[in-house]
């Protein structure tokens, strides 16, 4: 009997923004001048959390919950924040370190220049998303509107039918994002539409990469936090191309399972993945 084949794809596991967040907040807690805090968890990832907080890295989640903290140095995660956040942290007495990914920062510019130039803001993505609600902090919420679904697109009304801006969430699924917009562009009314694609490039190449995967794949397993964006637009791609596709996030929620006469397993994990957690699924696979 041949040897099954276990594909891991290229792009699984943390992503630029992601890896430069979580080594910015490792290297604050081994300096040790005070107490170091992240502003929301740093990651979407249980494990990694855990064991930040076993090295006294604390979880802020509002500025208010700040006030009765001792002062010390807040690492800004990925996600990034509105601008309020910043100055009402500066004005309590912490050092921020900012570690927001450089693709969300350039939609906090866009939005923040097209909405100093009069044009309504339309968001394509996830309202409760940490990432959102950061972006929607520099653009003013009252002439702000998130998009997510078809319906949403379809009923899309703007105040001001002149001028619309579309930007999209970093993690958001490419495909959807152009059916969405495509549902928008078709109001005629709409005299002047701007669209950026703000999703970036390493989420479009690890969607794609998983797609590909999924297809040439008998089983395909997405590793990835139950509350990670990413994660689950992988799992939506890949559920669509393999039927069989597995949503996990440790090791652990593979117990029990028997993939049977199989010949061919694909892995792909999201940007708040760690590599040792990858590494523990593929070996597991293995032996199954």
């Amino acid at each position: 009997m041949e040897e099954r084949k276990i594909t891991l794809a290229k792009t699984a596991g943390f992503c630029f923004g992601v890896e430069r967040a979580v080594n910015k907040v490792y290297e604050q807690a081994d300096i040790k001048h005070g107490p170091v805090y992240t502003y929301g968890p740093i990651i979407h990832n249980e494990e990694v959390v855990r064991d930040l907080e076993k090295r006294g890295v604390s979880v802020i989640r509002s500025p208010e919950d700040a006030g009765s903290l001792e002062k010390g140095t807040v690492v800004i995660r990925s996600h990034g924040v509105s601008e309020d956040i910043y100055s009402r942290l500066g004005e309590a007495g912490f050092m921020v370190e900012d570690a927001t990914c450089p693709f969300v920062l350039k939609i906090h510019r866009i939005v923040q220049q097209y909405s100093a130039e009069g044009y309504e803001i339309v968001i394509i993505g996830n309202e409760a998303h940490p990432e959102v609600e950061g972006v929607r902090g520099w653009c003013g919420r009252a002439r702000t509107t998130v998009i997510n679904s078809r319906e949403a697109a379809e009923k899309y009304m703007p105040q001001n039918a002149k001028k619309v801006c579309v930007v999209s969430q970093t993690t958001f699924n490419y495909k959807k994002f152009q059916e969405l917009v495509e549902i928008i562009r078709k109001k005629g009314y709409i005299k002047d539409i701007r669209v950026l694609n703000t999703i970036c490039n390493a989420t479009e190449e690890r969607q794609n990469e998983a797609r590909k995967l999924a297809e040439a794949s008998d089983i395909m397993i997405v590793i990835g936090g139950r509350s990670s964006s990413n994660t689950q637009k992988l799992y939506e791609i890949c559920k669509e191309e393999c039927e069989n596709t597995y949503y996990i996030q440790t090791v652990n929620d593979l117990s029990g399972l028997s993939f049977g006469h199989v010949d061919s397993v694909g892995i792909t994990a999201g940007a708040s993945t760690p590599k040792k957690i990858i590494e523990e699924v593929q070996e597991y696979v293995r032996k199954l």
